[in-house]
């Protein structure tokens, strides 16, 4: 079996790893983590100018037509030096949405800002309960005259505070099936009505709380048709899981090579701690963890780029990412000893990561629950 890339995407591979490593050093994040946007509107506009923003757009639209793939290859790139910003929420949740539903007009007008960096968006789904399912969707909109009323609060919306628009999905219908009556609707974050309230999180990420407070949309700005979102919505969940199992797979590659090298320089009893069994035995699992998190994303990874069905092998890499990331940081932890808990080194970015990304999505329990149930289980 063949895992290599195409060379268009080791270049792209490449060229990424030398533009996050000058233009996003560790301090940059650390201070954007206490910063109230997040991110630096100079390295915004320079990821624009390489042409990250419309990497999967089409052409038509300002883009440069990559694959689904691509983006994957490039995410990982992103885990790997931590990027902060709203590249995730923007270009994977926002995109991928207007991509998948939109009509012809709403691409012509959105799509090319996007890919420009004139636009910021965001994907506002879960609620009290957290979950992503169609029966935690309680936001209401209700049709008068040719428009939607919304009323509800969305949890955990990622950089609604910075962005132009929220896609958000509400229930339109009751219905016997919780997936039937959703629809998505593109509301103009500056609209009457919308409240936004930014959350701390372990990670400094910027997720908010965002209140509709009977918010008017008008009906052109729904997304896909009325009451039959849900599809929609699984169709871009899949693809945004994988590509944070992408970015979690780059934060564990990263987090191994900082492991090796201190277990080569650090000495203990004048000789270096790598030499014991012990420490080449973490070092070994976390090497093992690491080629497992790469196998089954990428597996996910080019099943969606291919179009294929990939909703139980994108269950099983977050599953088993969120998991593996996480015990992959608290190996190097263990190795790095108290030196690696000061705020001052990279290892807590990396463990802030592993805990806000183990949920995001959907944590292991919620994906484990999707992989019995489409064994028949």
């Amino acid at each position: 079996m063949d895992f290599s890339l195409a060379e268009e995407q080791e270049m792209l591979r490449s060229s990424a790893r030398d533009f996050l490593a000058t233009e996003c050093p560790k301090d940059l994040v650390r201070e954007m983590a206490k910063d109230e946007t997040g991110f630096p509107r100079e390295l915004w506009k320079q990821m624009t100018g390489v042409g990250w923003l419309g990497l999967f757009i089409p052409e038509e639209y300002g883009g440069s037509e990559g694959s689904f793939l691509d983006l994957v290859v490039l995410m990982e790139q992103m885990g790997q030096t931590c990027l902060p910003g709203p590249f995730f929420s923007t270009v994977v949740l926002g995109g991928l949405s207007i991509l998948e539903a939109g009509s012809k007009q709403q691409k012509q007008e959105l799509l090319p800002r996007l890919a420009q960096g004139n636009l910021l968006l965001t994907l506002a789904i879960t609620e009290a309960e957290g979950e992503y399912t169609a029966e935690g969707i309680q936001a209401k909109a209700v049709e008068k005259d040719g428009s939607f009323s919304i009323q509800g609060t969305k949890l955990f919306v990622p950089d609604a505070h910075i962005s132009d628009y929220v896609i958000c999905v509400a229930r339109t219908k009751q219905s016997e099936r919780p997936e039937d009556g959703i629809t998505l609707f593109l509301v103009d974050s500056k609209t009457s009505g919308v409240h936004f309230t930014l959350l701390k999180t372990i990670a400094g990420d910027k997720q908010c709380e965002v209140v509709f407070d009977d918010v008017k949309v008008q009906g052109r700005h729904i997304l896909g048709e009325l009451n039959k979102g849900w599809p929609i919505v699984e169709k871009v969940l899949e693809k945004a899981t994988i590509a944070r199992c992408a970015e979690m797979l780059g934060g564990a590659r990263d987090v191994l090579k900082m492991t090796v090298d201190y277990a080569k320089e650090r000495k203990q009893f004048d000789r270096p701690i790598g030499s014991f069994q012990a420490i080449q035995h973490y070092c070994a699992n976390m090497v093992t963890e690491v080629d497992g998190c790469f196998l089954i994303t990428y597996k996910a990874a080019w099943k969606l780029s291919q179009g294929l069905p990939a909703s139980r092998e994108v269950s099983m890499a977050k599953a088993y990412v969120s998991d593996k990331f996480r015990q992959i940081v608290t190996l190097a932890h263990q190795i790095h000893g108290a030196i690696g808990f000061t705020e001052d080194h990279d290892l807590p970015l990396y463990f802030k990561r592993a805990k806000a990304w183990e949920y995001s999505l959907g944590d292991g329990l919620f994906h484990l629950n999707k992989v019995a149930k489409l064994a028949g289980i």
